[in-house]
């Protein structure tokens, strides 16, 4: 424990740890630059088009007075967070504009913080403009921009930035996984993981920077600077877990990118119609019909998936067939799962050469590993790639019940599936393949640690993980810049969760050594 220390010291600690400010930080999704908070806005919440009931939220410091004027009140308000049946009229004209619920939600127990009210009135688009127009009129009010309730609510501390980001995602969710994982960054779950390393490294630089302005006066206790060493370590172990997830947050929040490729007329748009239950794609036996990607958003058992059909890879008779190949290859690179599509009555008549066939078509399809190691591609090729043995309809049952026999004793292939896009047979077996491994590819999201859902945060993290390898680089050579390590991590973490600040810092100086006490 520290001893009682001089004015001077205590004072240049102090300075010290105020110049750690980090710069402001900005949240990237919601408007700053919006009229300051004094206003008092208004905007339908419950989205547009024709609905049984539509609400019209309101907040700011003259929501009472927008309450009283848009209602008839004089001076009592309804209970907080009580539904009242009310005439709603014009604010000058008195003229009956529906009948509805209105609530009434004072700050700061509210969405945003602030004074609010709910309107809730039949979702006619009449009504809504009427009842819209009449907020207008009054003095002092005016629309709410883009994002601008959910911004008050984080300046008022209601919300994070993650869980602000779990909002906008949950507002966007179109699949039940989706949702699942919203929901829980909604809840925090993200948030106070990113809080609990922050507080973590607030400490270890609390600690060192103590070391580094009162060791010479013998004030710090033995082995500080070895708790500071452990703690660096772990935390950066535990980042560095965490962004090695394989994107599966961010894959589940963007979509699976599964790929449709083969070679011309194996049936990659009778695929991809079928997949999608409408003629999406122009199919026909003239070889080269699919030029350019065609896409179409799906959810498989729950998960998001977009789906890409591309062109027939084969040398191009003109131009715009080679860029069509070009586009197809690009896509097959970036897929998180590619499905290529071959004709079964192409596989050779002999079952025990189809692995061997299969293989060099598998080739020419897919992109070879950048180290030319076999091994490295035909793992990669196993986790990423389906086989669609198409047009199983045209093949004797004899010999595609001994293919499928062969194929599975085949080691170094991917999982492969008779189908017939035409009668549909097998489509039943190939959709459950494919949905067990679009659920590999996303993950649980309710299971185990929350998931990384935002690009910004991963870049974030990974500049934390190398700000703390400075920290180890400069542990026993220069102890400032190991410090301005852990400081530089602190200020990446810090602008995910949207809070950090050197006052935090001088805190634990204080609490945890007790200078000057």
């Amino acid at each position: 424990m520290l001893l009682s220390t001089p004015w001077r010291l205590w004072r240049s600690a102090i300075s010290t740890l105020k110049s750690l400010r980090p710069a402001p930080v900005r949240h990237l999704s919601i408007p700053t630059d919006a009229v300051c908070d004094a206003d008092t806005i208004f905007a339908l919440s419950s989205g547009h088009g024709r609905c049984g009931v539509a609400v019209v939220r309101v907040s700011g410091p003259a929501s009472s007075m927008v309450l009283r004027n848009m209602t008839g009140l004089t001076q009592t308000l309804p209970p907080p967070r009580t539904a009242l049946l009310r005439r709603i009229t014009d604010p000058h004209t008195k003229e009956l504009l529906d009948r509805g619920l209105v609530l009434w939600f004072p700050g700061p127990h509210s969405f945003t913080g602030e004074d609010s009210a709910e309107f809730h009135v039949h979702g006619g688009p009449a009504v809504i403009t009427a009842v819209l127009q009449g907020l207008g009129s009054l003095k002092g009010v005016r629309p709410a921009e883009a994002g601008e309730f959910t911004r008050r609510a984080f300046h008022a501390g209601k919300l994070g930035l993650t869980e602000v980001e779990g909002l906008g995602d949950l507002i966007h969710a179109e699949t039940e996984a989706q949702r699942r994982q919203a929901l829980r960054q909604m809840d925090g779950e993200l948030g106070h993981l990113y809080q609990d390393w922050s507080s973590r490294l607030k400490r270890c630089l609390a600690h060192v920077e103590a070391f580094i302005d009162f060791s010479e006066d013998e004030l710090i206790e033995d082995g500080v600077l070895n708790q500071v060493d452990s703690s660096v370590h772990r935390l950066q172990t535990e980042i560095e877990r965490h962004l090695g997830d394989e994107r599966r947050g961010e894959r589940l929040r963007n979509g699976v990118q599964v790929v449709i490729a083969g070679a011309t007329n194996a049936g990659k748009s009778s695929l991809l119609n079928t997949l999608c239950q409408r003629p999406a794609a122009i199919v026909s036996p003239i070889p080269g019909t699919t030029r350019d990607v065609v896409e179409a958003s799906l959810d498989i058992g729950g998960f998001p998936v977009l789906l890409s059909d591309t062109a027939g890879l084969r040398d191009g008779l003109d131009s715009v067939e080679r860029e069509g190949v070009r586009r197809a290859r690009q896509r097959v690179e970036q897929a998180d799962l590619t499905l290529v599509v071959v004709d079964s009555t192409q596989l050779p008549t002999e079952p025990k050469q189809a692995p061997t066939f299969l293989q060099g078509y598998l080739s020419i399809v897919l992109p070879q590993p950048s180290g030319g190691n076999p091994e490295e591609g035909r793992e990669a090729t196993s986790d990423r790639v389906l086989l669609v043995l198409n047009k199983s309809d045209l093949v004797p049952e004899a010999q595609k019940e001994r293919t499928e026999r062969e194929l599975r004793e085949s080691l170094g292939l991917p999982p492969a599936c008779f189908l017939s896009c035409h009668t549909t047979t097998g489509l039943g077996d190939f959709l459950a393949v494919l949905q067990s491994r679009v659920k590999t590819l996303c993950g649980n999201p309710l299971s185990g640690a929350p998931s990384l859902t935002q690009a910004r945060h991963r870049a974030h993290l990974q500049q934390s993980v190398q700000a703390l390898s400075q920290y180890h680089q400069y542990r026993n050579h220069d102890l400032a810049l190991a410090a301005e390590g852990v400081r530089l991590a602190l200020t990446h973490i810090g602008r995910i969760t949207g809070r950090v600040g050197a006052e935090e810092i001088l805190d634990i100086v204080f609490r945890d050594f007790c200078i000057g006490k």
